[in-house]
């Protein structure tokens, strides 16, 4: 494992936003969501699609509070934008699963 230093970490932007809006996503190649993010005042909303089709479905996502890398460069996935990266972790069958905090936190808030 390559070791980075503490400035390098810094340069990742991951910050707690809220989905607002989710609805399936049936062009992409493998089964995805697509997620419009609140992110806050500073940040405002940024959407995505995350492979998260195994543990969720669109409509339980809304209100669900999300963390995500928000200083990545925009990226074509088929026909759609996505603008941040949704962070997860997979369980033991590779189904990935979404980071969220324990409790309810203010959106924008940057992980430390």
């Amino acid at each position: 494992m390559a070791e980075i230093d503490f400035d390098d970490f810094m340069k990742v932007d991951i910050r707690v936003g809220t989905v607002i809006r989710a609805e399936p996503f049936p062009e992409a190649r493998k089964p995805a969501i697509k997620l419009w993010v609140d992110f806050g005042e500073e940040i405002g909303t940024r959407k995505t699609s995350a492979q998260i089709t195994v543990h969720y479905a669109p409509d339980e996502l809304i209100g669900r509070q999300v963390m995500a890398v928000v200083n990545f460069p925009p990226r074509q996935i088929g026909p759609f934008m996505s603008e941040v990266l949704v962070l997860g972790v997979p369980d033991k069958d590779g189904a990935i699963m979404l980071l969220s905090p324990d409790q309810e936190v203010p959106d924008g808030g940057r992980m430390h």
